[in-house]
């Protein structure tokens, strides 16, 4: 099987959106599948002898269809996988038409949508001229089932790949029989797995951040952003440090500058270091910075940390990679309940849940890991057990085949 990977983001760019696209590319290549990869102009991509990827979009703009179209032709694939979230694309409508230009012009390609977030293109954002060529693309492809910000990206693809379940229902709003395209497949970690056993993982994690013997660490992993909770998670610890002299957080990963360009937040990790100072927590806060997307760092410092606390502004969901992350290292995993929360996940059996942007909820379910050691084992095991289940690459590498189409 010819895959052809179409992504905006790929490594060393630094996003969830591009980790993804690199790892499943890898997995998918294991599996004898012939992967091309068509992204953006990035200077210094992480390249892999196993796939061949080509950075040659300048813009995603209508004047690069032709390219795009050329390059499918050229390759023939079996399966066109289309990496989708409209800011990664710098809501360029053009993309939104290309299942059924790809279509027209191999009429047996199999096209299939990976949905990163439910969020459309903002086609108003943009020039006039931009405009006006999403208007002529909506005409030529015919007026059935045209979203005005997802074009018939949802319509003409084959299946949509979902992160979270709590997407389906967003994008329904949008084309009502999606619901019948869809098939979920959460992202498993986007790290290289530490290969040492468990406690030579963890002794050395832990010499590398300089802990003591008797420190209890709490990890917070993922990129750095807005929404994440952090600000949240820094004042709950706060309250947990000053009763507890011997209690550290480490930050595992760097800013998202993908989105913090979108929301011209640059400095947000200067603003995030700031409140640390503020907070009186120098001494407890440990930063480790970038990681190459193919070293074992983050797995190492993961195996060093007693627990994880991920305080998502809206909520934990199952396309949180971060989360994954932690439940696939056994840790016992402190994160938010938002509105919705998906049926794998279950309070005090494999998550620990309190209240978004609460730091008092948090520092209370923070404390009640620290002094519960039967707590923290119980939780331990079934979050092992969630990421089998959820979050194992076998798995996604499956049920991803499934969806392309492919019988062995």
């Amino acid at each position: 099987m010819r895959v052809l990977v179409i992504s905006p983001t790929f490594p060393p760019m630094r996003s969830g959106g591009a980790d993804h696209a690199f790892r499943i590319c890898q997995y998918l290549a294991k599996r004898k599948v012939e992967i091309h990869v068509i992204t953006s102009r990035i200077e210094n991509i992480v390249a892999d002898p196993n796939m061949r990827i080509y950075p040659v979009m300048e813009d995603w703009s209508w004047a690069e269809l032709p390219r795009l179209l050329r390059l499918a032709r050229r390759y023939r694939p079996d399966v066109i996988n289309i990496h989708f979230s409209g800011a990664i694309y710098g809501d360029q409508p053009m993309i939104t038409f290309a299942p059924t230009l790809f279509k027209k012009a191999l009429p047996n390609v199999r096209v299939v949508t990976l949905v990163e977030y439910p969020e459309p293109v903002y086609v108003q954002r943009l020039s006039r001229v931009a405009r006006i060529g999403r208007k002529l693309a909506a005409y030529w492809v015919g007026p059935g089932d045209v979203d005005y910000g997802y074009g018939t990206i949802l319509r003409d693809s084959d299946r949509i790949i979902v992160l979270s379940d709590t997407h389906v229902s967003v994008l329904a709003k949008h084309f009502a029989r999606v619901r019948d395209k869809c098939v979920l497949i959460p992202p498993p970690p986007l790290m290289r797995m530490s290969s040492e056993c468990d406690g030579v993982a963890r002794l050395r994690g832990r010499e590398m951040l300089g802990l003591a013997s008797d420190d209890f660490l709490v990890a917070y992993f993922g990129y750095l952003y807005p929404g994440k909770g952090i600000e949240t998670l820094l004042r709950g610890f706060q309250t947990v440090a000053e009763r507890k002299s011997n209690v550290k957080i480490v930050f595992i990963g760097d800013a998202n500058e993908v989105i913090l360009n979108m929301l011209n937040r640059p400095n947000y990790l200067k603003e995030l270091k700031d409140l640390v100072r503020d907070l009186r927590l120098d001494d407890k806060v440990i930063w480790t910075g970038y990681y190459p997307v193919e070293s074992d760092l983050a797995s190492i410092y993961l195996r060093a940390a007693d627990t994880c606390v991920l305080p998502f502004d809206d909520g934990v969901m199952l396309n949180r990679s971060s989360f994954a992350g932690a439940v696939a290292h056994g840790l016992p995993t402190v994160t938010t309940q938002g509105e919705i929360l998906e049926a794998p996940f279950r309070h005090n059996e494999n998550v620990l849940l309190c209240k978004p942007k609460d730091p008092d909820s948090l520092a209370a379910a923070l404390d009640s890991l620290i002094i519960q050691p039967q707590l923290r084992h119980q939780l331990s095991c079934g979050a092992l057990s969630m990421a089998r289940e959820w979050f194992s690459w076998d798995g996604t590498v499956e049920r991803t085949l499934k969806a392309f189409g492919y019988t062995s």
